[in-house]
């Protein structure tokens, strides 16, 4: 398993721009609670997955098999 950033730089910067304003909760979702907190419970989740790859939900990270 492998966790890394969006290869597209634009996209990063823009989440991490968000991530700012928001405190560090994701700011692709309206409600600010410890499962939105970066990195969210939801891709905490997907990543135990040993068949999941994919972006996070904000299409920051990316977990590779």
């Amino acid at each position: 398993m492998k966790v890394t950033l969006n290869p597209d730089a634009e996209v990063v910067k823009t989440v991490q721009e968000g991530l700012k304003r928001t405190g560090g909760y994701c700011p692709c979702r309206l409600q600010r609670t410890p499962e939105t907190k970066c990195m969210c419970q939801e891709f905490r989740d997907q990543i135990k997955d040993p068949k999941f790859e994919g972006f996070c939900h904000c299409l920051l990270y990316y977990k590779s098999l």
